[in-house]
């Protein structure tokens, strides 16, 4: 419910806002940091840009940008598609297509989303995808030295479980959980995602 932005922006711009509120709070200590999908861009680009600010990071269903390993086409001009959080019919339609996982198979799953969904403005929404054009944390990941945790659904159109593999790959000390769900397993799967989480925060 943030006002629409004045232009567009880019996610180094928004990791450096993030910094800024860090320091507002006057949060001196490290942080833990989760990114969820479009957000996981965010967390990289913050983790590339301030890693002294980060002691552990987690990515979940999320991907490094470009060359990202996209889902089909038909699912990625839905996503874009901002109608489907103005039709609530739309989206119900839509959205076992769009993320996969429990919303194939459960009605109450697609209610429970449909429920608790909210849009911004239009032009935050075309501002948020123009955001990502054109980057990538594939050149940094190397960089990227923090455990991280990396969460990911087997079945998720919109963002493939092999986007996954290939950060687990490439960060030097990833843990890769697959998760027998699609995109929106931090919703569907909440109880059992946090245990993950919360594991992973309390190692040593």
């Amino acid at each position: 419910k943030s006002p629409p932005p004045s232009g567009p922006y880019r996610l180094r711009w928004l990791a450096k806002l993030a910094e800024l509120l860090l320091q507002e709070l006057g949060v001196e200590e490290q942080c833990d940091v989760m990114g969820v999908s479009w957000g996981g861009g965010l967390a990289q680009q913050f983790a590339i840009s301030y890693p002294h600010r980060i002691r552990r990071l987690i990515l979940a269903a999320t991907a490094m940008g470009i060359p990202m390993l996209p889902g089909r086409p038909s699912v990625l001009v839905k996503m874009i598609d901002p109608r489907r959080y103005f039709d609530g019919k739309y989206m119900a339609r839509v959205a076992p297509q769009i993320y996969g996982g429990d919303l194939r198979r459960d009605p109450d799953a697609i209610e429970m989303f449909i429920a608790h969904a909210r849009a911004g403005s239009k032009r935050g929404y075309r501002y948020q995808l123009m955001a990502m054009a054109g980057w990538s944390s594939l050149p940094w990941l190397w960089r990227i030295r923090q455990p991280t945790l990396v969460l990911a659904g087997t079945d998720d159109p919109l963002v493939p479980l092999i986007n996954a593999r290939v950060h687990a790959a490439l960060l030097p000390h990833a843990r890769l959980v697959e998760i027998d769900d699609g995109h929106l397993f931090l919703m569907t799967r909440a109880e059992s995602t946090a245990g993950i989480v919360r594991e992973f925060l309390d190692a040593a």
